[in-house]
């Protein structure tokens, strides 16, 4: 895979990172037990498609963003922020992970527009999962009305 077709798939990686991360506050925060488990079999379905990906684009299991760039130490100032400011609301983290979730999803689709024909197959596959994860979040979103 050539480092400009990996862009996408880097990106999609990072932005995943980070909602996995969200789902673990979320699942330690939220006061609903059915909630919980939701949000706890979600972020499982996160890192099966992490792994998948890691593997698909090379990347080691381990990695995460790169520590050094200004940019990604102001986004993790940014994101503890926001965790720390967040009340144990499950309304608001609701609001939070479908916000969060719908910036993975157009990562994702960019990825599959950038896809080559050795990995849009695996996308294509991965995208049910993908879906499956949205109407989730969806669906929670609804019924809080947001």
């Amino acid at each position: 895979m050539s480092p400009v077709s990996q862009h996408p798939w880097r990106s999609m990686i990072r932005r995943s990172l980070r909602l996995r991360a969200a789902y673990a506050r979320a699942v330690a925060a939220v006061d609903d037990p059915g909630l919980r488990s939701v949000l706890a079999e979600n972020a499982q379905l996160l890192d099966q498609l992490i792994a998948e990906w890691r593997v698909q684009c090379r990347e080691p299991a381990d990695a995460t963003e790169p520590k050094g760039h200004w940019a990604a130490a102001l986004r993790r100032g940014i994101e503890a922020w926001r965790w720390r400011a967040t009340p144990r609301s499950d309304v608001l983290w609701i609001r939070l992970l479908a916000r969060d979730e719908a910036t993975l999803l157009r990562s994702f689709e960019r990825a599959l527009a950038a896809a080559g024909t050795d990995t849009a197959p695996l996308l294509h596959r991965q995208r049910p999962r993908l879906d499956a994860l949205h109407r989730d979040m969806c669906s929670l979103a609804r019924a809080v009305g947001y």
